[in-house]
């Protein structure tokens, strides 16, 4: 069996390369691990069950998914809290608020409606070290080899693969919980207004945190669907809404944070201050300018991590950025008095740096947002309400907030097709991204690296001349094809 998780949980096409048989038994190797014996495992009261959380997005194949992964759950003596559609960092927070043992997320994040993903929270909402992930995929080797066992002395094609017999704690009970969305809305809106006004907003005598702005928020047809705008009319945004009529076959169609088109179209025609994008799950979040402009993933960091830093709460006055942050943001930030650690592309491996160094700020050009201080993971809504809160805060247009740095010309190419393990071996493909990188000196830099979510290698080139960017990523691009 090759590596099942990639950077963001087992992803594939639903049905074919993710089967229900497949959620199933991952979801009993998960309860093994993460509710067993190993390290992960909370000190068990005896008579208590392991309980686990389980959401997923609006898309149709979510809901044969859904129905595999509680009933492997549930075979395996745990006990599910139903979410229903809900965004994947809900699932994180909920995990933890409701003192969950793991949680599970249905979700194939930005990708379009045939493909889907198993996503696996930790105790606490946390996502998993490779060390578990591995565990998991030998647990579930181990089971695989089990049945086809059991199936060679006793043939029976039509059943599914999972757990079996009674667990010694009887079976798990099932419960709907799409209630606690609320709870996480709550969470949401208390990070701006306080804690004392969750629930009700601030009193009437004090200004909404979004007081004047109009925004238009677009949800992709996808988990934000339901919770995006009602947040930000709790917080005082007049909001306009688009991409909020999920069908389970229309997720991030032609909208949402990969599609910014419309919603760029919408805000000029609305007359808005911003617009808030977010993908099929919403932990991320793009915006939006008055204008139509772009604000991407680097520029909201940069501004979230100026306005932590002037209030003396960026811990070592550090923010953490992928190889893929812009060479604008490294600049701006240096010129702030603020270190730039760098990592992989992942928002888990973010979250690592982050947590080895203590700090508090992370995300990626993509728009995974990790606040620390408030969520464990990238979280759309909570970076959409920070955002927008900073603006109203400061009573200063979105396109002056993401001025504070300059954003050098990327050219960004997918070459599907290619086996992503030649990228690494390739000596032609190294000796063209070495005459690429003498070509830049100093004034660009160039990436060339597989794809942890897609059958795909991602070449990145960036450079002062745009131009000079363009002819030097197709060049690439062209190389990589060659590969075969």
């Amino acid at each position: 069996m090759g590596r099942l998780f990639g950077t963001d949980g087992v992803r594939g096409v639903a049905g074919s390369e993710l089967t229900a048989g497949l959620a199933m038994s991952l979801a009993a190797a998960a309860t093994d691990v993460l509710a067993g014996t190993g390290a992960f495992a909370r000190a068990q009261d005896a008579r208590r069950r392991p309980v686990a959380v389980v959401g997923r997005d609006p898309r149709a194949s979510g809901e044969f998914l859904e129905a595999a992964v509680v009933a492997g759950l549930a075979a395996s003596g745990v006990d599910v809290l139903r979410l229903g559609v809900i965004p994947t960092p809900a699932v994180a927070y909920l995990t933890a608020a409701l003192d969950a043992d793991f949680g599970v997320m249905l979700s194939a994040s930005h990708n379009p409606a045939p493909d889907n993903g198993i996503k696996i929270f930790a105790r606490g909402g946390v996502k998993l070290p490779d060390a578990v992930e591995e565990q998991i995929e030998a647990r579930l080797a181990e089971a695989s080899e089990q049945a086809l066992e059991q199936a060679a002395a006793s043939p029976d094609p039509g059943r599914l693969a999972g757990p079996s017999g009674v667990p010694e704690g009887g079976f798990g009970r099932v419960r709907d919980a799409a209630g606690e969305g609320q709870r996480y809305l709550d969470y949401l809106l208390s990070t701006v207004t306080g804690p004392e006004h969750a629930e009700t907003g601030p009193p009437t005598h004090l200004p909404s945190p979004l007081q004047g702005l109009r925004v238009v928020v677009d949800c992709a047809h996808g988990a934000a669907s339901m919770f995006a705008p009602g947040l930000l009319r709790r917080a005082g945004a007049e909001v306009i809404e688009i991409g909020t009529a999920p069908d389970g076959l229309n997720i991030n169609e032609g909208l949402g944070s990969t599609h910014l088109d419309t919603l760029s179209a919408a805000v000029v025609a609305h007359g808005a201050d911003a617009g808030i994008a977010h993908d099929g799950d919403a932990d991320r979040c793009l915006a939006v300018d008055a204008t139509g402009q772009v604000i991407d993933g680097d520029q909201i960091l940069a501004v979230l991590a100026l306005a932590l830093h002037e209030s003396g709460r960026l811990a070592g006055d550090t923010v953490v950025a992928t190889v893929m942050s812009n060479l604008g943001f490294r600049q701006a930030m240096r010129q702030a008095g603020i270190s730039v650690v760098e990592t992989p592309v992942g928002d888990r491996n973010l979250i690592a740096a982050m947590l080895d160094g203590k700090f508090v700020l992370g995300g990626e050009q993509s728009g995974h947002i990790i606040l620390l201080d408030h969520a464990t993971t990238g979280d759309g809504l909570l970076t959409a309400l920070q955002l927008l809160a900073q603006m109203a805060r400061q009573g200063t247009p979105l396109a002056d907030l993401a001025a504070v740095m300059t954003r050098y010309p990327q050219e960004l190419i997918n070459i599907k097709g290619v086996d992503k393990s030649l990228v690494a071996s390739s000596g032609a493909l190294r000796e063209a991204v070495a005459a690429a990188e003498a070509e830049l000196g100093d004034s660009g830099r160039v990436l060339v690296r597989p794809s942890g979510t897609e059958p795909a290698v991602r070449v990145m080139v960036e450079a002062v001349d745009p131009s000079q960017a363009v002819r030097l990523a197709d060049q690439l691009a062209a190389t990589v094809r060659g590969l075969g």
